[in-house]
């Protein structure tokens, strides 16, 4: 839709004669208005566009007929920018041409000035997006691990309940990792991942009802929550594997895991907040809410790959399709094969070793502050904060470092070798000190340093499903992550069982002897080649 007013021929030689002219202050170019000036041949170097109301008024300056648009949301200024100048006149605000209503400024020799969320190249647009999806993701997770605490005072739960009710999540999330990994390499990962964003948020706001209702409805919907967020990190995979070239890979994924690193924090230093002063329901109906708000922006900037997105400048998606990823649709996925290779066995099995600890720590780390180290219920959800804090931090100095190795001509297999490895010694080591501490300080520190140290793995094997089979990355995850779902289902009931019997330091004696367990898989049988075309 362009409205143009046309230079005169009788007025366009004196208009110009200089070769140069200026748009003066008396043309009355106001806030908000349209205008649009056209060389008399329909040459046009550049469109600038501005909202308004919706009449048009046409009148004549200097030999210029100009219109004025309202309310039509856009019109434009057409000028060649190498041929004429345009200054002593400020229009403000000017908006993208791209129909996204995103202010531009102009320098006073009438050169545009992008804001720098517009000069983010689109991929790592596509990377925060989804930095944010896992942002949301674990606040809507951990914040039954805080909550839990007052709600197992008002309906009596003991601890055999209370890790019920924790593992219920993941009956659900169990459920959709595989499906997840098959409909994100069919469907894309945006379909998929906005799906789940939508329906865990849906599940979160509603936990509050269920709660009151009774028992087996809570779990139920703790399990209708997995379901939602069981499709995440396929979805997010198979996306991010159609979008980052091999040389940025760590550092994305890293990012990526890392807001749900964040997100841990924030739930965990918020939750206490609001249960304190608005009631343990408002928790779940406040962090529920923002999924909705994150999924307007995933509809409008998200595509699915980099052949789908209109908007992608040439040299971008040059560097992204030769990135040497193969992005063939899929329409068969060759179980057989895959499940006949012994990286993928690795994967798989030093997934579960992984997320058995992890999963703990994630669950029942505000109980065991507000149980061993006797914290009141915002000492513990603050100090649960650092682990999380530490490895949100120490993922992304991970990625940075594994994708420097790569570039200095490391290869992959090593280096996922030694990320991963110290993804599962560092947390080994720090919870076998547990025991040994005196000082709840010390007990907090050895937690931060077993969770930065475990943080190295978003290099590792969250890393290698890319590698081996960047086709088939959904699936990939998806049975990798099926196997850590089981982690987290059977490790967090496990330990109410083992903590009406035993103690802490047999919980954290089983996950120690997973992560040895899962260091010698990984450095035997796993690789960075591909294995899967």
């Amino acid at each position: 839709m362009a409205i143009s007013g046309l230079i005169s021929n009788r007025n366009f030689t004196s208009f110009i004669a200089s070769g140069n002219y200026q748009l003066r202050k008396d043309l009355s170019l106001q806030r908000g208005g349209i205008f649009s000036v056209h060389h008399h041949e329909g040459q046009i170097a550049k469109n600038l566009f501005a909202r308004r109301r919706s009449h048009i008024e046409q009148r004549e300056v200097y030999g210029l007929v100009v219109r004025k648009l309202s309310k039509v949301n856009r019109a434009c200024v057409h000028y060649r920018s190498e041929e004429y100048d345009i200054d002593g006149t400020k229009v403000d605000p000017v908006v993208s041409d791209d129909g996204t209503g995103e202010a531009l400024q102009l320098e006073g020799n009438g050169a545009l000035v992008s804001p720098w969320w517009r000069k983010l190249p689109k991929r790592w647009l596509i990377v925060l997006l989804c930095f944010t999806a896992f942002l949301l993701c674990n606040m809507d997770r951990v914040n039954m691990s805080i909550a839990i605490l007052p709600m197992s005072q008002e309906f009596n739960w003991n601890s055999t309940t209370v890790g019920l009710i924790q593992s219920s999540f993941f009956w659900g999330y169990l459920l959709t990792q595989i499906l997840g990994g098959i409909w994100a390499d069919k469907l894309g990962g945006k379909v998929v991942l906005g799906f789940g964003v939508v329906w865990w948020s849906m599940a979160t706001v509603l936990t509050p009802i269920a709660a009151k209702l009774g028992l087996p409805y809570l779990l139920i919907m703790r399990a209708f929550m997995g379901i939602g967020e069981g499709v995440a990190m396929p979805a997010m995979n198979n996306i991010l594997s159609k979008w980052i070239p091999v040389s940025e890979r760590s550092r994305s994924l890293s990012l990526v895991y890392s807001g749900m690193y964040l997100g841990s924090v924030v739930g965990l230093a918020f939750s206490p907040f609001l249960i304190q002063n608005l009631g343990w329901p408002s928790v779940f109906y406040s962090f529920g809410s923002l999924g909705s708000i994150w999924f307007a922006f995933w509809l409008q900037k998200a595509y699915s790959s980099p052949k789908d997105d209109p908007d992608l400048g040439e040299e971008e998606k040059r560097l992204i399709l030769e990135g040497g990823v193969s992005k063939a649709p899929v329409s068969d996925i060759p179980w057989k094969l895959i499940l006949s290779k012994a990286p993928v066995w690795a994967l798989i099995i030093s997934h579960f070793c992984h997320n058995w600890g992890t999963f703990i720590l994630l669950t029942w780390m505000p109980t065991y502050y507000n149980q061993v180290l006797k914290f009141n219920l915002t000492e513990s959800g603050l100090l649960c904060v650092l682990p999380w804090l530490t490895m949100a931090v120490f993922a992304n100095i991970g990625g940075w470092i594994a994708d420097t190795l790569v570039s200095k001509g490391v290869s992959i297999t090593a280096v996922r070798k030694i990320m991963q490895s110290i993804g599962f010694l560092g947390p080994a080591f720090f919870l076998t000190q547990l025991s040994h501490v005196k000082t709840p300080a010390m007990a907090v520190f050895c937690m931060a340093c077993s969770q930065g140290s475990d943080a190295f793995s978003q290099s590792g094997l969250y890393s290698n499903h890319q590698d081996i089979g960047p086709r088939y990355a959904g699936v990939l995850l998806g049975l990798s992550n099926t196997a850590g779902v089981l982690a987290g289902v059977f490790g967090t009931a496990a330990t109410g069982y083992i903590l009406q019997r035993g103690s802490w330091n047999d919980v954290f004696k089983v996950s120690v002897a997973l992560y040895i367990i899962g260091t010698l898989v990984w450095n035997i049988f796993s690789t960075g080649e591909k294995i899967l075309d």
